[in-house]
Order: structure tokens, then sequence, then C-alpha cells
């Protein structure tokens, strides 16, 4: 059983392997209680496994995990009752209501039903629901199923939420509603695991970040701090074609700027900004190369992304994802 000052979310080691492929490779990370700890990597870097782990639907093959100081594999249970799960898969019955799904959640994790009927219909509202309550999931589209699953795994109140690509399929608006929700929660002092494909979100959410590439953790830290590193101002160079872009590199690198090729497009951080593009279009036109566009802004986790591990972000597919199983209570 952990205290206040322990780490609601702790990560020693863990490895997972499915047949030759090593999903895990032995990655560690902590998260504080009432945080948000944002795990980021390309497709296939190990992110779902991690969070399957940990919420008990897969049991590893190495290292350990505690959630709230209980270990995953030797007291499941016990983790169970404390969690929540929304997966990147609906996991909600078709043949229920909306209202009907949220009841049945409530009951499993042994909730008074005034007080189910109350938090079903508070986050049937939230999430903009209330209209559709009353109606079969089967009816529902597939934004609406997302909605509605991410509320299932709310209703609990759980201590530690994991979301695993939960905004997959939302409309902006709905987007905001569930970043605003994620907030309001931490508030109240719950700690949120969030695997995310949009960076932007993990950057307005995260106050911790992960970078998981091939199974292992390549770089930790706070959305600025991993974004300063790569200076404070990032230059993009549109070219025409290709082999524009190849010599502007050639060119760019020998003014010892670290530019980075994709496609036709060249990046390259700087802290210098003014400065900088000053030299580089210098350069550049003394090559007669003459970009089509050019755009001067802040580094983006996008960039942190690309930057090491060579991917821009991507939906994930991982091996052992494909059976969503709910948990808080209900497991």
């Amino acid at each position: 059983m952990s205290n206040a000052n322990d780490p609601a979310i702790a990560v020693r080691g863990l490895q997972k392997r499915f047949g030759d492929l090593e999903a895990l490779a032995g990655i560690d990370f902590e998260v504080a209680p009432a945080t948000v700890f944002g795990l980021l990597g390309p497709n296939g870097a190990g992110k779902t496994t991690a969070v399957r782990i940990l919420t008990t639907i897969l049991e590893p093959d190495g290292g350990t995990a505690e959630v709230l100081g209980f270990d995953v594999v030797r007291d499941p249970e016990r983790v169970r009752l404390r969690i929540g799960l929304a997966g990147q898969a609906a996991t909600v019955d078709p043949n229920l209501t909306g209202r009907e799904n949220l009841r049945l959640v409530g009951r499993l994790s042994q909730r008074p039903r005034p007080w189910i009927e109350q938090r079903a219909a508070e986050l049937l509202e939230n999430f903009d629901l209330t209209q559709a309550a009353d109606r079969p999931i089967r009816t529902y589209s597939g934004g609406m199923r997302r909605r509605l699953d991410v509320a299932a795994a709310l209703v609990g109140r759980p201590p530690v939420l994991f979301l695993d690509e939960p905004t997959t399929g939302l409309d902006l608006p709905s987007r905001n509603t569930l970043w605003d929700t994620i907030r309001d929660l931490v508030a109240e002092g719950t700690t949120v695991l969030l695997t995310t494909q949009y960076l932007e979100e993990a950057d307005r959410l995260a106050e911790q970040i992960a970078v998981v590439d091939l199974g292992r953790v390549i770089a930790e830290g706070t959305p600025a701090r991993l974004k300063a590193q790569l200076g404070s101002t990032v230059i993009e160079f549109a070219m025409s074609d290709e082999m524009d872009a190849e010599r502007a590199v050639g060119a760019l690198s020998r003014q010892r700027a670290e530019a980075e090729r994709e496609g036709s497009t060249i990046r390259v951080p700087t802290t210098e900004g003014p400065r900088s593009l000053m030299e580089m279009l210098r350069t550049l036109d003394a090559e007669g190369l003459y970009p089509s566009s050019l755009t001067v802004r802040e580094p983006s986790l996008d960039d942190v992304f690309l930057r090491l591990t060579g991917h821009h972000a991507e939906p994930a597919v991982e091996a052992g994802s494909e059976q969503p199983v709910p948990v808080g209570g209900a497991a």
C-alpha cells in the first residue's frame, strides 16, 4: 500500500514478448499522484502493451509494475478496484442503451443506486449524450460510442485512470469536453496515464511525458523541456522537389545547421531564430536554391517525436491489443 509521497504508478524494467516480437524491452517510469502522464511513441512502440499490463489484462514477462502500491501480478483484484480504463476499442454493450451501460458499470463498482443514477445523468450530459441516452448503442455513431466508452471509465471516479488513445474518433468539441473533464479529475486528485496520437493533447494535458520506441523509453521530461532540446525556434523550408531539398540539407549542414529533410521539406531547430534564418537564406541563395515557402515557429512535440524516433506520431495497433476488457471494479 502506498503513502502520499509514493508514485501512483511505478514501472521498473517491464518486459513483454509476443513470440519473436519484443513489445517491451525493460521500460521504467513513475507517475506522480494527481497528475497527467503522457506515454507517447510511434506505431508499435509498446504503449498499449504497457497499459494492458498496468490494467492487469496482460502479465509481464519481466520487471514489475505497481498501481497505488499494489503489484499488478500479485494483487490484480486490488488494482482493478482502483482503476478505470478507456482502451482503443469501445467496450460498451451494443444491445444496451447508453444509460443502461453506465448503470451497469456503476452496479459492478458496487455504488448505491441513487448515486449511480445521478452519476450516469451527469456523464451523459457532460458528453452530450443526453438525447441519445435511452437508445441502443448499436444506433450510435462511432464518435458517440467513443464518448460513451470514455464516460463508462469515469463512472466510479477511479483514483487512477488509464486513457489509451481516448479522443480517437472524437470531433473537436467532444475532444475539448474530454480535456476539461480530465483537468477536473486531476484537480480532484485523480492520476491519469494517457497515450495519444495527438501531440497537442499531450502538450496541453501532461505534466510529464515518456517517449517510447521499440519497447524502450528513449526520452522523458516535461513537454517544455523536451521541446527545449530542439532550441527555441524551428525554421521550415519547402523546396520545389526532393533533389533541391537534399542539396539544401548539404549546404546548411556545412553551415553547421542541424537540418533534417522529410520529402521536399527541411526543418532546422535553432536557438537564434532571426540571425540563423538570415544566414541560412544567404547560404541557400549562394547555392542557387530558393525555397517555395518558409515557416518560423516554436518547436512542437511532433518535432521531438520526429527527432527521437524518425517517425511522426500515428495511430498505434500493437500486439496484444485486440480484445478490450472493461475494468474499474468491473473486471
